[in-house]
């Protein structure tokens, strides 16, 4: 289940549309399941345990840590986990950090 700010729940296909523009797409699945369950192309997996530390760190931390360009509080960011649980609970994280 996928989470944005404007959209509440996204499609699969919704997701795939915004994948071609600048969104940065992080699963918050814990990592044995990407393990066990796969990773979705071109997402970042930040379990959601790390997340609230993940997003007030220095963004040269984070480049390190996760590989990825750390995103402004304005830039688009979906959240994904399994059943849409956490990935909600990460759209409220990112939102009381500041980001829109």
């Amino acid at each position: 289940s996928l989470c944005s700010g404007g959209v509440p729940g996204l499609s699969y296909q919704e997701l795939k549309d915004l994948k071609k523009t600048n969104v940065l797409h992080i699963d918050v699945r814990e990592r044995w399941e990407i393990d066990r369950f796969g990773k979705i192309p071109a997402s970042i997996n930040i379990p959601l345990g790390e997340l609230v530390e993940a997003l007030q760190m220095d963004p040269t931390e984070f480049k390190a840590q996760y590989s990825q360009k750390m995103p402004s509080k304005s830039d688009p960011v979906v959240f994904s986990c399994l059943a849409g649980t956490r990935s909600k609970q990460a759209l409220g994280f990112a939102t009381s950090l500041g980001f829109s």
